[in-house]
């Protein structure tokens, strides 16, 4: 089965300051903004360059909203 591509609108809280420039280079990451301790951005594809961006980081909020292609 082939893998659709999806677009996802994210955002994540941290414990501490978010992980900024690790996740501005993940692959099929955009729009990265920081507010305090809240990163948004877009997801576009598979999430797991985000999710190993995120790595050694406490996060202790996500959401996540299909945006559609």
């Amino acid at each position: 089965m082939a893998d659709e591509l999806q677009l996802q609108r994210v955002e994540v809280t941290f414990v501490g300051v978010p992980p900024m420039h690790q996740v501005e280079r993940a692959l099929g990451v955009s729009e990265v903004e920081v507010q305090g301790r809240v990163l948004r951005c877009t997801v576009h594809g598979s999430f797991q360059p985000f999710l190993e961006a995120l790595r050694g980081h406490e996060v202790i909020g996500l959401k996540s909203v299909h945006q559609g292609v």
